[in-house]
């Protein structure tokens, strides 16, 4: 006689629960299954993984181009002819969107892990979607409008490559649990060859990443050059309004060596300092000249000019989110500057026995000075008492009138370009100074100055790279770097990165070990003599499901079918997900008691 005991002992599953529950919408345990997951939705996977990667190499991207925010503004600046801080909802939307596909991702493994089928509900599959086409519309958008930033990347990777090798090594080896999962416990076939196959190509990728790795800072100590010198690009302006006597007087404050100013000329011939073509931006033109507020700023005379207050949009706009540290003292002086003259910035220089980088901007062929703009500047810089060796300035054009002053180029130039003009110094943009070139020029004494640094990271590696200056919007923040970020000896370096692979790879080897433990099993316990409802009922993992219940009334019943004494009882207890058989009545009660 047959005793019927119940087949499954339902147990309270509250996190299988949860994962499902959130990713799929399967709150109940009837709504799960551990079936093979369809085609369709392997395909949102594999858009859920591509919408992660993307979204991770833009967050990476904001991340480092945080040195130039101010450029990217003013960029849009001048397109659209409003200034707006556009980096703020790009931030958070991407804050936002890369927290909820990271969410979505880490329940979709969970699914795997679990041996869950994987069933995205439709709500974030309008997520997902949307989100992808955000990234994709953003990063097109920078292309058109910032399409030279992406040099940025390559620039980062000489400071964060050995840390992003680490951070790629340790999700490769924990990914190799779901690979082995996935290779050794199922069914043989073509598919998990290729996915074997692309994981080991993956892998073995990562192992030898450092090969390709270019990282200044990873040299001897005593190699290192001396701190470089920190030029105040516009003065300090994340403190005070840019090009204004407060804020050169701030980088100085601050430790800047030299200043840095950009040069228009009036249409009366003074020199004065200002970066846009307009005023608009940094002064209240609108509303003391409306009619002319787009007009070019060369052709207002220098009355009109000193009559505009060049502060108050600075504690409106607050470009750098730096308002609000400052004190009611302080903005009460930035609400009063006024437009600088060349001849003021110059003396402030001459006084604090530092050096001044000028960039002019040449007056268009209309302008009443079109032709004496070089005689102009001659004249402020005599006017201002400073010695014309310490005055460098660009473009570097009209080298025959210089005598005296210093002259530099803003374009990468040979060596031999370098000896035919007669140049002693560079200054060009980060992306434009690799370590080599950098290296190329110091060694045939060309003095190279490099722009805009303004985060300690970009700092550090020019520091290594041995750059003798750099020009900065934010000396406050690289005054606080009195050492490179990291510095590290070639061999501390070789030791920890094979050190990590090794290390890896001795915990990939034992998660297939650990994953292949029932086939071992099999192999060595002779398994392969047992029915097949048997073999498959020892394989499966130790939770229960559909499947598993109708293999075991499968062993049951070709149990009876193959002659069970009528003496004999059958019953079934759920012990760790196993089936039990019992023979006699005294051992079934011994079992009962258990």
């Amino acid at each position: 006689m047959v005793k019927h005991q119940p087949l499954q002992v339902y147990e309270k599953q509250v996190f299988v629960s949860f994962v499902t529950g959130i990713y799929g919408c399967r709150w109940k345990r009837y709504q799960r299954s551990q079936d093979d997951s369809s085609k369709w939705e392997c395909t949102w996977f594999v858009i859920l993984c591509s919408s992660f990667l993307l979204l991770l190499f833009w967050a990476y991207f904001w991340l480092v181009a945080q040195n130039d925010f101010n450029e990217f503004n003013w960029s849009v600046y001048n397109r659209s002819g409003e200034w707006r801080d556009e980096t703020i909802p790009i931030l958070a939307s991407t804050t936002v969107g890369f927290s909820y596909i990271t969410f979505l991702m880490i329940l979709a493994f969970f699914h795997i892990s679990l041996g869950q089928q994987l069933n995205l509900y439709w709500v974030h599959k309008i997520g997902v979607l949307a989100t992808l086409l955000t990234t994709i519309s953003g990063v097109v958008s920078v292309d058109d409008i910032w399409g030279d930033e992406w040099d940025i990347l390559l620039v980062s990777l000489q400071s964060t490559a050995p840390f992003l090798h680490i951070g790629a090594l340790a999700t490769v080896t924990a990914i190799s649990w779901l690979v082995a999962g996935y290779v050794v416990r199922r069914e043989r076939s073509n598919f998990q060859v290729v996915v074997l196959v692309t994981y080991i190509i993956i892998l073995v990728a990562v192992y030898l990443a450092p090969l390709s790795f270019n990282c200044p800072c990873i040299m001897d100590r005593h190699g290192l050059k001396p701190r470089p010198d920190i030029i105040g690009r516009r003065g300090a302006p994340m403190l005070a309004p840019e090009n204004t006597m407060l804020s050169f007087n701030r980088a100085l404050q601050h430790g800047a060596s030299s200043l840095e100013a950009d040069v228009t000329i009036s249409a009366d011939g003074i020199p004065f300092l200002m970066r846009d073509r307009t005023l608009r931006r940094t002064t209240d033109v609108s509303k003391v000249f409306p009619s002319r507020q787009n007009e070019d700023a060369s052709f207002f005379n220098w009355t009109e000019i000193r009559s505009l207050n060049a502060g108050q949009w600075f504690l409106e706009s607050d470009p750098y989110w730096t308002v609000d540290t400052l004190t009611a003292r302080e903005r009460s002086r930035i609400g009063n500057q006024t437009v600088c003259s060349l001849v003021e910035m110059l003396r402030l220089v001459s006084r604090s026995n530092s050096s001044a980088l000028l960039n002019i901007h040449k007056p268009p062929p209309e302008h009443p000075r079109s032709r004496n703009w070089f005689m102009d500047t001659l004249w402020a810089v005599q006017k201002a008492g400073i010695s014309q060796k310490r005055v460098t300035w660009t473009p570097d054009t009209d080298r025959g009138r210089v005598r005296g002053l210093q002259q530099t180029a803003n374009e990468k130039l040979s060596v031999e370009e370098i000896r035919q003009r007669g140049i002693t110094s560079l200054t060009l943009h980060y992306s434009k100074a690799s370590h080599k070139d950098v290296q190329e020029y110091l060694a045939n004494n060309v003095s190279v100055t490099v722009y805009p640094v303004n985060e300690p990271w970009l700092y550090s590696i020019l520091w290594c790279s041995g750059v003798p200056s750099v020009s900065s919007d934010a000396p406050q923040v690289l005054r606080k770097v009195p050492y490179p970020i990291w510095l590290m000896s070639q061999t501390a370096y070789d030791f920890i990165w094979i050190s990590s692979d090794l290390v890896s790879l001795a915990i990939v080897i034992g998660i297939f070990c650990f994953q292949n433990y029932h086939t071992i099993r099999w192999r060595m316990s002779g398994m392969q003599n047992y029915n097949p409802e048997q073999i498959m009922l020892s394989a499966v993992t130790r939770q229960t499901s559909r499947d598993v219940n109708i293999m075991k009334e499968k062993l049951i019943f070709s149990e009876l079918n193959n002659g069970l004494s009528s003496t004999e009882e059958l019953s079934l207890y759920p012990e760790n997900g196993y089936a039990r058989y019992s023979h006699g009545a005294a051992e079934q009660n011994a079992k009962r008691s258990w």
